[in-house]
């Protein structure tokens, strides 16, 4: 049948067997390119790729540990522009869908904001913002909030009139429906908003780093690239990844203890 649910062990084993086709996969291509060039560095084998890590993880000339400069960098700029879009789109996205006048005053912006490339528009946030620790939160900020804005409006819309009117009948203040009817309902949605923008945000920061960062993931992705040095590139790469699946697991976690209710009903 259609959706019907397997067993944890199932799916774990199928999940592992997932991973460990990809790892096959990847030491069979590198295999093959070593046998038409052995000296090749763009599909590294896995002894080259041990060799990358230790450049990172181990100090450079002037004592610095790449991986550790580099993730405190990215994640200080993550951390500042996914809040500040957070903050700003469900404050945006709360006014849209409880009060018409903002609805109508805010849409047009939001949708048209929404429709902008934010890596296309690095000029203009160089313009704005210089090179430095601004550009990237606003950079990060302004590519999310449209999309975190738009989900709450559409949740708030996807509410059904009559839990709002019982909530009023029942004698509830406006700020009480706001917050005991309205958040809760847009809550869990908008935490799974938040997660879908983990993936873009990366790409923006990335994107902006790798063309005026001095330190950061995306710099040293552009220099180790521009070196030819794919040992290392590879292993940030999965650095990348990993960051992102561990802020996704955060969020999920976050998810089930403060929206029991969601949890419950998605299953």
């Amino acid at each position: 049948m259609i959706s019907r649910p397997i067993s944890r062990t199932k799916q774990a084993a199928l999940s592992a067997f997932s991973v460990l086709l990809l790892l096959i996969g990847y030491t069979w291509i590198s295999h093959r390119q070593h046998q038409v060039n052995p000296e090749d560095t763009t599909i590294p084998s896995w002894g080259q790729l041990a060799d990358g890590a230790k450049k990172f993880t181990q100090p450079d000339r002037k004592g610095k540990r790449w991986l550790i400069e580099d993730s405190f960098a990215t994640a200080k700029r993550l951390g500042a522009g996914i809040s500040l879009g957070i903050i700003f789109g469900f404050v945006i996205g709360m006014s849209m869908g409880c009060i018409a006048p903002l609805e109508a005053f805010l849409q047009p912006p939001i949708s048209l904001l929404a429709k902008v490339p934010q890596t296309a528009a690095l000029a203009v946030y160089f313009v704005f913002f210089g090179t430095g620790m601004e550009m990237y939160v606003a950079m990060i900020a302004f590519g999310i909030i449209p999309t975190l804005a738009v989900t709450v409006y559409l949740a708030i819309k996807d509410i059904p009139s009559a839990m709002i009117d019982k909530a009023y009948t029942l004698g509830a203040s406006h700020f009480e429906v706001a917050f005991e009817v309205v958040f809760k309902q847009v809550l869990p949605k908008f935490i799974d908003a938040v997660r879908l923008c983990i993936g873009p945000a990366i790409v923006f920061l990335i994107a902006a780093e790798m063309v005026v960062g001095d330190v950061g993931f995306g710099y040293r992705i552009r220099l180790q690239f521009k070196l030819t040095n794919m040992n290392v590139v590879y292993p940030y790469l999965a650095f990348l990844a990993f960051f992102g699946f561990l802020l996704d697991y955060m969020l999920r976690f976050l998810q089930s203890k403060i929206c029991p209710w969601y949890q419950n009903d998605s299953k």
